[in-house]
């Protein structure tokens, strides 16, 4: 009953604050959080020498890709949106006693947007997702049955991540986020090449990381609310002092990653020394989230350690095709 109340009271304050229904369907679909397309960028710079051979159809593919990946998220993200309302996580994490959190990025919270709007929302972007990733499939230059599975096994289980099988509430968020940014990068890549690259596996998952830690962190700062309806995510599991052990190892995990694939061969020998930055930049998340105390300013910082690591990864690819044609 209190948390009908709380959502009632929600809905009339959200309605006192109007905004245009396509700027709440952006939230919605979170349009404004373009760090997953950023993919694009990584592989378009892997593939420059067969872009520059094969002309329109890798750039037609590409694109096609990129349009595909936008409509599943934003249906992953909007179904994920309906149950955290259902549930009232949402409700709990976006409500009057977190002023830190803005709830009109939450349109069923704030009231802008109906459950059935939002369902529709989700119904017709993962159509079109279906459908250009599909037409991306069939102009490919090649179609490696591989790269077919992953973006077809990505359709699915994006879709089951907070629906349906709600994967997410049973422990499996941390290694989707890394896996959904790991098929970003390496399925296009095959549509484009036609092989498979370690090189390319291993910025899949550095990319992953991306997603993974903005996650992390959001889930740290709600684990009361995530603790409420059970979704078990490590930090509501654990302890404070675990949950920091935990992001603290990811964050050492991410730099062993770069410097053991340039140790054994994986990546060039330099590229654990390009990827410094990143690095430095996300140690600096750890101490503002778990020293100072500020886990929102350190979830903030996420983006940008994660933007730096499409330029060094876009650099990285660059350089490779530099020497690969020199």
């Amino acid at each position: 009953m209190a948390s009908h109340d709380l959502r009632s009271g929600l809905r009339t304050a959200g309605t006192s604050r109007p905004e245009h229904r396509l700027r709440s369907y952006a939230r919605l679909g979170k349009l404004d959080v373009f760090d997953y397309y950023l993919s694009i960028l990584v592989v378009l710079a892997a593939v420059l020498p067969p872009l520059v051979r094969s002309g329109p159809a890798t750039a037609t593919m590409l694109l096609l890709f990129l349009l595909g990946q936008v409509c599943v998220i934003m249906a992953m993200v909007a179904l994920d949106d309906v149950t955290g309302f259902r549930d009232g996580s949402d409700t709990a994490n976006y409500g009057p006693d977190n002023p830190l959190r803005n709830k009109l990025r939450k349109p069923l919270v704030a009231g802008t947007l109906t459950e059935r709007q939002a369902m529709a929302f989700a119904r017709w972007t993962a159509l079109a997702g279906a459908a250009l990733w599909a037409a991306a499939v069939a102009v490919a230059p090649h179609r490696p049955l591989w790269a077919v599975v992953l973006t077809a096994a990505l359709f699915v289980v994006s879709l089951q991540y907070s629906y349906g099988l709600k994967l997410s509430y049973h422990g499996f968020q941390e290694a989707f986020l890394v896996w959904l940014g790991l098929v970003l990068v390496v399925a296009p890549y095959g549509f484009a090449v036609g092989r498979f690259s370690w090189f390319l596996l291993v910025q899949g998952v550095l990319f992953g990381f991306g997603p993974l830690m903005f996650g992390v962190y959001s889930n740290t700062n709600d684990v009361e609310g995530d603790r409420a309806v059970g979704r078990p995510t490590v930090a509501a599991l654990v302890s404070e002092r675990g949950n920091a052990v935990f992001i603290g190892c990811l964050s050492a995990a991410e730099f062993l990653l770069g410097a053991v694939a340039s140790a054994v061969g994986l990546a060039p020998w330099w590229f654990v020394l390009l990827m410094l930055p990143a690095t430095a930049l996300r140690t600096k998340q750890f101490l503002t989230g778990f020293v100072l105390g500020d886990i929102m300013r350190a979830r903030r910082t996420g983006f940008a350690v994660h933007r730096v690591s499409v330029a060094l990864l876009v650099a990285a690819n660059l350089l490779v095709a530099a020497g690969a044609t020199a």
